[in-house]
């Protein structure tokens, strides 16, 4: 019984092939369609996106044409091929915008680009670019279903840039560029005022001007004459030292943060002194 199922199994496999490899040979569209459309309901997208590739040209113009062009484009996505699916869905979005699938097809489209954003780590131009095309779908159909999912994929890709931004003046501060780790804080704080990071960035900054301030050399010259550099980097961590503890009095940092502004105030008091 099981050697009867086993060829039979066999037999239907090879017969689906041929037929396959037939229709693919055929110099029928209807045919290429039918089957493509087939195989396309059965979750076989890969063989359907080559019958439709044969054929999209000849349907230019027909009736048939938009259906063939939505199935085409879904199949790219289907097959994860992001880049070819949102091009493809943009141009159906351009070719037929009274299309009842024109919604989805157009977040399908801004979907594509967020599918291929990358981790934040790495250069983060396509998530730019998706969050451009999520929010232009979102003014485009604010009352569509698909509002909630666009909002929360924006909202995923926005987080993605707070972490490469906050990881770029994390890596400052680790390597010792203390006024880079600084000037990238400031910009990360006011790009990203509402970002959960924010303690965690307003506590590095601290920290930041500080090792620069207790490191610094007295004086420096400069254009306008000598300016006394320690003493304004010294104020201007005790600034932000005042700027966290307002906003994290009970942070986890705290007793780190106190015994960072004590030595600040020991070497502020020299200064006291002297004048």
């Amino acid at each position: 019984m099981k050697r009867f199922l086993y060829i039979l199994i066999t037999v239907t496999l090879l017969s689906s092939c041929s037929e396959y490899q037939k229709a693919l040979k055929n110099e029928d569209i209807a045919t290429k369609f039918k089957m493509g459309e087939d195989l396309y309901n059965e979750g076989k997208f890969a063989k359907a996106n080559k019958l439709f590739a044969q054929i999209v040209p000849n349907y230019r113009g027909k009736p048939q044409a938009e259906k063939l062009m939505y199935l085409y484009s879904n199949s790219f996505y289907q097959m994860k091929e992001f880049y070819t699916a949102g091009y493809q869905f943009e141009r159906f979005a351009s070719s037929y915008p009274k299309s009842e699938k024109l919604e989805e097809a157009s977040f399908l489209a801004a979907k594509s680009s967020y599918m291929l954003s990358p981790v934040y780590s790495k250069d983060q131009k396509e998530t730019k670019e998706a969050i451009e095309k999520l929010q232009e779908f979102i003014n485009l159909f604010p009352e569509s279903e698909y509002l909630s999912e666009a909002n929360k994929l924006v909202k995923e890709l926005d987080f993605k840039l707070e972490k490469k931004a906050f990881s770029i003046a994390k890596q400052y501060n680790t390597i010792s560029d203390y006024p880079a780790s600084v000037k990238s804080f400031d910009n990360f704080m006011f790009d990203f005022p509402g970002s959960t990071l924010r303690e965690e960035a307003l506590f590095l900054r601290f920290d930041a001007a500080y090792k620069l301030a207790v490191n610094s050399v007295e004086y420096k010259n400069t254009a306008n004459g000598i300016v006394p550099l320690k003493k304004n980097r010294l104020e201007q961590a005790k600034e932000y030292h005042d700027s966290f503890k307002k906003a994290y009095n009970n942070s986890k940092h705290t007793e780190e943060v106190e015994k960072m502004a004590s030595e600040l105030n020991e070497q502020l008091k020299k200064y006291s002194t002297k004048s």
